[in-house]
């Protein structure tokens, strides 16, 4: 077995490891607002005035369904594949923290949160007795990027970390992280929605503060919704569970005070998309658990230690406990894990890239519960 199996990987491979490594709600994201842009480009669709967030539209004709259809159409190929790419690292990161059922729910809310914040804030500037800007109302906005603002402003909160990297480019302290972002796009494109943007923001802060707490579903809910769609989407590769714990077992805390950019796949310029997310590291396990990040426990803002060899065994088994709870509630019986590619299947399912699934897999002479110490171990 060559140990350079990964690096000689072609661009083909590279692409699919990546894909693969994406849990399924936000592949799923990607691919619904791929697929509709796709289809308005091919049937030649540009009446946005008919799907976009409008307030005035919806304020005088009811027209809630605005708060969605703006969320998933988007008004050029730059438009959705800057977001989505955008969307990749911290749906990816969130995904695995909270699970895909509420993964998916975040969305929602967020979506709702957002769009009921711009037109609040849209009409009260728009009509202020001081200085009216009624244009403002009639402004149509369109794209997934106020709820990506809103995932970059919790995902930030999750992690603790001091600094963030802008782009790859430079490092800007993490609670000024958003607001930069908002200055930057501002000056850097055309057509930007400013109110949709700080909407995520705000929604991004209102959620990290626990203001909406008590919009928050138990746990007996999504255990529900996962029963239910059992059959359709748990069985799913990369659909990750939010009971039992996640893929992986720790909320990521930084111990230095700049974050490097994570790539996805080799390049420059996806490098500084991945820049969006800072390299993970791991934290030991506390007890008590946020309704907001389950499965986490980790104080908002804190800033990671350097774990001790105690503190890392100790990290590794919880996560390696949790990741053999995933695979007790997978489906497929005992009787049905026989062959390396069904052991294979699994471990990809669980998060891990396909190649170096394959890789630990053999390692291990076949044994998944080694293998997913080997991928355990190369995480830490």
């Amino acid at each position: 077995m060559r140990p350079n199996i990964i690096t000689e990987a072609g661009i083909p491979t590279r692409l699919n490891q990546w894909w693969s490594s994406i849990p399924f709600v936000t592949s799923g994201v990607v691919l619904i607002c791929g697929a509709i842009y796709l289809l308005c480009l091919l049937i030649g669709y540009d009446s946005y005035a008919e799907i976009c967030f409008l307030p005035s539209a919806v304020a005088s004709h009811f027209q809630v369904y605005r708060f969605y259809t703006s969320v998933l159409f988007h008004g050029s190929v730059l438009h959705v594949l800057f977001n989505m790419l955008a969307l990749v690292p911290l749906g990816t990161e969130l995904e695995r923290i909270m699970g895909s059922v509420r993964l998916l729910f975040l969305m929602f809310l967020l979506a709702t949160t957002n769009a009921i914040l711009h037109l609040t804030i849209a009409f009260l500037v728009a009509y202020n007795p001081l200085s009216p800007v009624p244009n403002l109302a009639d402004e149509c906005s369109i794209g997934f990027s106020g709820v990506i603002f809103s995932m970059i402003v919790i995902e930030t909160s999750l992690s603790g970390v001091q600094s963030r990297s802008v782009f790859g480019l430079f490092n800007v302290p993490a609670k000024w992280y958003a607001w930069i972002l908002l200055v930057l796009f501002q000056f850097l494109a055309s057509n930007v929605s400013l109110l949709g943007h700080l909407c995520g923001i705000l929604s991004g802060f209102a959620y990290t503060y626990g203001l909406f707490n008590y919009l928050l579903p138990g746990p007996s809910f999504y255990s529900k919704i996962e029963g239910l769609s059992a059959s359709i989407c748990v069985r799913r590769p990369g659909f990750i569970l939010c009971t039992g714990g996640t893929t992986y077992g720790q909320l990521p805390t930084y111990s230095n005070t700049s974050a490097a950019p994570s790539a996805l796949i080799n390049g420059n310029f996806l490098r500084n998309i991945s820049s969006w997310m800072p390299n993970r590291q791991t934290s030991t396990v506390q007890e008590g658990e946020d309704p907001r990040f389950p499965g986490r426990a980790q104080t908002l803002g804190s800033a990671g230690a350097e774990p001790t060899a105690r503190e890392a065994n100790a990290n590794l088994h919880a996560r390696h406990t949790v990741a053999n709870t995933v695979r007790a509630d997978a489906t497929v019986t005992a009787d049905q894990v026989d062959t390396f590619d069904e052991e294979l299947k699994k471990l990809v399912g669980m998060g891990f890239e396909k190649t170096q699934a394959e890789v630990a897999l053999a390692a291990a002479d076949g044994d998944p519960n080694v293998a997913i110490e080997i991928l355990m171990s190369q995480q830490v």
